[in-house]
């Protein structure tokens, strides 16, 4: 490469270090080799580009689109936003039986998630009997978000990497990206990299989770599309073609959405009262609809608190349903922070927007290790 055209890439690059496409096509012609990798899946590719001026490290990966992925989310959010229009008509003429379980399921749909695929058996932020596990992983199915063992395992590489460039769906480049950029593009190479060290040795060993990947398929056409949808057609006489429109495809598309706000909105919009070197925020709104788990700035900071939130009971259902599980004897051994951890957590790398004790953070850098803060709540506490 000649250093005039160095010297045009050079200058194409923007004021934040991102590149122009004027950049990008200007590097397309010198342009060597490519090679394709499969990923851990088996269903997409990678397209890793290898090129004579190696040290120019942001050319080294092209984003591809998944043309497939991306034509069939647009195709699910258009039949998604008709079933949401005709939920409105119904409900504008008095007809609330429909809606009312459509809601309903992106209740329960949303509660295997929060509770099942993410304290539980991501995080392992408590213990569950197996009834509750059973009931879990049936929830976590309706929600229709993969197998709960392909959810852990990219969650928990999202909090080993968080918003790199092994970071699933890495904050870092987007809003739209982190969204649902990342599910119609090809994979960055470093995440399937990095994804083969994930530790999943507990979830392996584990019967509930391992039969649902072994029979996902069956099992998602049973409870995340034949329940929902004839449900209503059964019991109150519901038109079919409506139901699937409001019972799977207007379902599925509310619940996804909220599912991927906490990894847009709750990483760029709000405050960093425990941890201001992160990108994830504290979001009212996120938590709002997320049932609890938009109070992202704690949750990455002490991902092993069941509560996700220094406030478990302000705006977390989730936090609320563990608790009353626990009561029962169906959850035990709670994980939560020591207060004292916390408390130093947040004076020291705070961004000093904590109610009570923003005011006297000091800045430092982020804190490396603070596991050793762990304390364990029994089932009767």
């Amino acid at each position: 490469m000649t250093s005039a055209v160095r010297e045009e890439l050079l200058f194409c690059q923007g004021l934040d270090g991102s590149f122009t496409e004027k950049s990008r096509v200007l590097f397309d012609r010198f342009q060597t080799k490519k090679k394709l990798e499969k990923d851990l899946n088996g269903n997409l590719e990678v397209e890793k580009t290898k090129t004579k001026t190696k040290e120019l490290g942001p050319f080294e990966f092209r984003t591809k689109i998944v043309w497939f992925n991306a034509i069939g989310f647009l195709l699910m959010h258009l039949a998604g936003l008709y079933g949401l229009g005709l939920s409105i008509r119904d409900l504008s003429k008095g007809h609330v039986a429909t809606f009312t379980w459509m809601a309903f399921l992106v209740f329960l749909g949303g509660e295997g998630i929060t509770i099942g695929a993410h304290r539980l058996w991501t995080h392992k932020s408590f213990k569950a009997s197996l009834p509750l596990q059973v009931m879990l992983i049936a929830m976590q199915t309706l929600a229709g978000q993969n197998c709960c063992y392909i959810w852990a395992r990219d969650h928990r590489q999202h909090h080993k990497y968080s918003d790199t460039d092994a970071d699933p769906h890495n904050a870092s480049r987007g809003f739209f990206f982190s969204h649902i950029g990342w599910l119609m593009m090809k994979k960055h190479p470093d995440v399937i990299s990095k994804g083969k060290g994930v530790d999943m040795s507990d979830l392996e060993a584990n019967a509930v989770v391992m039969f649902q990947k072994k029979y996902y398929k069956p099992l998602y056409i049973l409870i995340a599309m034949m329940i929902p949808v004839f449900t209503p057609v059964y019991f109150w006489n519901e038109i079919l073609w409506k139901s699937v429109f409001i019972n799977f495809f207007c379902r599925y598309v509310l619940l996804l959405n909220i599912t991927w706000c906490v990894n847009s909105v709750a990483h760029m919009f709000g405050t960093r009262p425990y941890d201001k070197n992160i990108l994830p925020v504290e979001s009212y709104f996120v938590s709002f609809i997320g049932l609890g788990e938009g109070w992202h700035n704690y949750h990455h900071a002490f991902p092993w608190d069941y509560k996700a939130s220094e406030f478990g009971m302000n705006l977390n259902t989730t936090t609320r349903i563990i608790e009353f599980f626990a009561k029962i004897g169906w959850a035990y051994d709670l994980r939560e922070v020591n207060n004292a951890v916390m408390e130093s957590r947040i004076k020291r790398c705070g961004d000093g927007s904590h109610p009570v004790y923003g005011s006297v953070h000091n800045s430092v850098g982020p804190e490396k290790d603070v596991t050793s803060g762990t304390t364990t709540k029994n089932s009767n506490s």
